[in-house]
């Protein structure tokens, strides 16, 4: 029988700092939270960018450094999803709270429980991440919501419909892509995704006046993942029984 794998003691430390890597984005959603106390919707949008590229990057490299198997004894799974949920569902959440992007009063509160309360469904469920590398549902991209309200002005009227759909959105089983795994078109998702990126930092830095022709660049990758979750979703199963 196989040894199971142990490797160099320097690749358990470079795991050990992939962690920590990992878990400096618990950091990043304080940050996030007291930019938005403070007023700084730009300041909080631009961690949340910092956040993105951790997450984009940790499990790539957790992969490559094989963790799993050099500290089998830490679940970077359930670290992973810690901070997804404080960056990707809570921070943004007080972002908009405290931004006065959502109604005032009980409505707004009701609206802003919406996203965690849905969230915490999602990050708690096994087929989440499906074994073919998808998302099961709206992957809680409330830091994307965050950033389309302030970035387009968007009202509070506006801001709680976005909310109450992708809410509901999160319970309905369609496979979102999963830009960095999901295999189908992956080179063309990881090129648009990286577009995406860019503009979201130029965007940031337009603010308070973003360019039209990027605000058009950055909804049209939108678009093309819908579609193209959509596409993978229905279309292709089909096209395959038939």
């Amino acid at each position: 029988m196989q040894e199971p794998f142990a490797g160099s003691t320097r690749l358990r430390l470079a795991g050990l700092a992939l962690h920590a890597y990992t878990a400096s984005g618990t950091v990043l959603a304080l940050l996030i939270v007291i930019a938005a106390i403070d007023g700084d919707a730009v300041r909080a949008l631009w961690l949340g960018l910092a956040a993105l590229v951790i997450d984009g990057t940790d499990g790539m490299l957790a992969r490559r450094l094989r963790v799993k198997e050099t500290i089998p004894w830490f679940d970077g799974a359930m670290l992973d999803n810690i901070v997804d949920y404080l960056t990707y569902a809570f921070a943004p959440i007080v972002l908009l709270w405290t931004g006065h992007y959502l109604p005032s009063g009980a409505w707004g509160a009701v609206l802003a429980a919406l996203p965690l309360l849905a969230s915490s469904y999602q990050f708690c469920r096994v087929d989440a991440k499906t074994d073919d590398h998808f998302f099961l549902g709206f992957p809680s991209y409330w830091n994307v919501v965050a950033f389309y309200v302030v970035i387009l002005g968007l009202g509070p009227a506006a801001t709680g419909v976005i909310l109450v759909v992708c809410s509901v959105l999160v319970f309905i089983p369609v496979k979102y892509v999963y830009p960095s795994r999901t295999k189908a078109f992956r080179s063309l998702n990881l090129l648009t995704t990286a577009i995406w990126l860019a503009s979201y930092a130029v965007l940031l830095a337009q603010m308070p006046d973003p360019n039209a022709i990027v605000v058009a660049v950055s909804l049209a990758y939108l678009l093309y993942y819908a579609v193209l979750s959509l596409y993978l979703t229905f279309w292709v199963p089909r096209r395959r029984v038939a």
